[in-house]
């Protein structure tokens, strides 16, 4: 059986073809909700080989056929893994026509007994997702930079890494095991070596240990030390490296308000709260003040709660939510600063690209929801109901009294201003349009015919 899928993009013919054999692509197209991850990109379109990993360690190898390689019109994969290949087959033609100046259509001709129904929602989010990345990379275009990465392996650091390398940045990976490429450094937090950031144009430090557990000491020890002062020596080596960064963006949290705000609406502007994350954060902030002494463009980024089925809250819900188990938290009446994974590394690609951009900035939706609200509007996607409320002695029990507390109910109303001041342009204003993207779901408004989309 052969079905088809296209989409069409605003971007030239050249370009998109070109996207697709650039690092991070392959990344940039999986799907969130689907239990897979990259194990390695292909280096060519033409004849590579790149590599899924699927569950329980079974590998699916998309091979390159050199003769279905028609530059910038066309290339071919097919399942290539021993075995799998025997009972499974899939032929994969990647097809891309000029549709005017300035837009392409890209049609997805696949080989395979798979029904398509099975395959639509993938497709279409491989559209949209491609049309909203160029868009982006658009928006925030600058000449190639060499930008060293803390946390590259986490949640937002692969997000993030791979649209940095599909916009034409390089990428140094700042690991804390010996390194193994010539994109990676080894990188020790409380003792980096004095040339690691030679070279690097500007620095995105992600890295820290989870805020979600248990607030006991040693929990609360492993969040402020993997913060505080790891990023004071990276902006100490930043501010002291001659042909270093010009830009340093670090991680922050919206935990800087404090967990009671109630209806306040909370910009940069206003003041911090009260509480263990506001103490850490306001620490974390002041952590990257050398940077800003030497003359170093600094950006915090105090980001809300990132959706992504890969990590997370979400994580958590999503497989509660689809048994119909899902609720509001408490009284539902607690406001929730979200933002999609996607709008959040596009804050990181600004923040990196746009040298008006400084200072503290709120990584929130424009449209922040009450709990009751996200998790009715959580189970519509899934289309399952979410009316069994979680009472307060349930994160209690688990995160106790003050991790309840100041994350699950975490009460803040947070703006992003400094972004919507910009002009800044977001993926998905609205709750339900970001979920329904990163979990493969149809709302009304995906009906809607637009750029990205199937035709």
């Amino acid at each position: 059986m052969t079905v088809e899928f296209s989409g069409v993009v605003s971007a030239p013919l050249d370009e998109v073809f070109a996207w697709h054999g650039l690092p991070g692509a392959m990344t940039r197209l999986t799907p969130p909700w689907q239990p897979v991850r990259v194990g390695a990109e292909s280096d060519s379109l033409r004849d590579g080989t790149a590599e899924l990993v699927l569950p329980g360690g079974l590998k699916w190898a998309a091979a390159h056929e050199s003769a279905g390689y028609r530059p910038p019109h066309q290339f071919v994969d097919r399942l290539a893994t021993p075995g799998l290949s025997a009972v499974l087959h899939w032929r994969h033609t990647h097809r891309f026509e000029a549709d005017g100046p300035g837009r392409t259509v890209l049609t997805d001709r696949v080989e395979t007994p798979v029904p398509a129904a099975v395959l639509r929602s993938m497709f279409a989010y491989r559209h949209r997702q491609l049309a909203a990345d160029l868009a982006a990379q658009r928006r925030y275009w600058h000449e190639p930079l060499t930008v060293a990465v803390t946390g590259a392996g986490g949640l937002v650091g692969t997000a993030l890494t791979a649209l940095l390398t599909t916009g034409g940045h390089r990428v140094v990976r700042l690991v804390r095991r010996t390194a193994r490429t010539p994109d990676e450094r080894t990188w020790r937090p409380e003792d980096p070596a004095a040339d690691l950031l030679a070279g690097v144009d500007a620095v995105v430090h992600l890295a820290g240990a989870s805020v979600a557990g248990r607030f006991d000491e040693r929990h609360r020890r492993a969040v402020r030390d993997s913060r505080i002062g790891p990023t004071r020596k990276l902006a100490e080596l930043a501010a002291r490296t001659p042909d270093g960064p010009g830009v340093f963006v670090s991680a922050s949290a919206v935990g800087f308000y404090g967990p009671e705000r109630g209806d306040e609406v909370l910009t940069e502007d206003s003041e911090r709260g009260d509480g263990f994350l506001a103490d850490v954060v306001e620490e974390w902030e002041a952590a990257a003040e050398p940077a800003s002494t030497a003359g170093i463009r600094v950006v915090r980024v105090r980001t809300g709660l990132v959706l992504s089925p890969r990590g997370g809250v979400l994580r958590l819900q999503r497989p509660l939510f689809a048994a119909g188990l899902g609720g509001p938290l408490g009284t539902g009446g607690q406001w929730m600063p979200w933002i999609g994974l996607d709008d959040l590394t596009d804050v990181y690609l600004r923040a990196v690209t746009d040298r008006a951009l400084d200072g503290v900035v709120n990584a929130t939706g424009p449209e922040p929801v009450r709990n009751a609200e996200y998790t009715r509007t959580l189970g519509q996607v899934l289309h399952r109901p979410a009316v069994l409320a979680v009472p307060s002695f349930g994160p209690r029990l688990l995160l106790g009294r003050e991790g309840a507390r100041e994350l699950a109910f975490a009460d803040q109303r947070v703006r992003p201003g400094r972004l919507l001041d910009a002009g800044h342009e977001f993926r998905h204003r609205r709750l339900g349009d970001a979920l329904a993207h990163v979990l493969g779901a149809t709302t009304g408004s995906d009906a809607r015919p637009t750029v990205g989309e199937p035709v």
